[in-house]
């Protein structure tokens, strides 16, 4: 199966095997957002995904 490379680029995998991505959205545009809702959007935030949805977007 291949990868969803566009997908890969945005999720990275913790060595305990956490998956972790940034929100969305927090990119440009930011200049009416406060600074302390400028510096939340950099966080990254965990979030669970099944194993063969992983498989397919991750590289092996």
């Amino acid at each position: 199966m291949k990868t969803n490379k566009s997908y890969s680029k945005r999720i990275k995998v913790t060595k305990s095997g956490k998956v972790l991505a940034r929100k969305p959205g927090k990119c440009h545009f930011n200049a009416k957002m406060s600074r302390s809702a400028q510096l939340a959007g950099k966080r990254y935030g965990g979030f669970t995904i099944r194993h063969k949805l992983l498989k397919q977007y991750l590289p092996n």
